[in-house]
């Protein structure tokens, strides 16, 4: 469930809220208890890194029409290099 920032427009009161994304928005501010809470737009609370994602990564399905198998190099390793990928392990 996600985290969603709220800031009361009255008396301008912080808070976050563990939400299902299938709630309502919160509308009642519980410092003042006014009906002035508006949803804030944030920033996601994680950052995907690395050298992307393949089809390869997920484990079970068969292989789509087109995927190759990764590169390799003349003594049979794979020839990527960064040693992240499932090939290079």
């Amino acid at each position: 469930m996600p985290f969603y920032e709220y800031r009361c427009d009255a008396c301008g009161h912080q808070l976050e809220a563990l939400q299902k994304i299938s709630d309502a928005p919160l509308s009642d501010c519980p410092e003042c208890e006014k009906p002035e809470l508006t949803k804030l737009v944030s920033a996601v609370g994680f950052r995907l890194k690395g050298g992307g994602w393949y089809e390869t990564d997920f484990k079970g399905g068969a292989k789509k029409d087109g995927a190759e198998s990764p590169a390799k190099d003349a003594s049979g390793g794979h020839s990527c290099g960064t040693g992240s990928c499932p090939a290079c392990s």
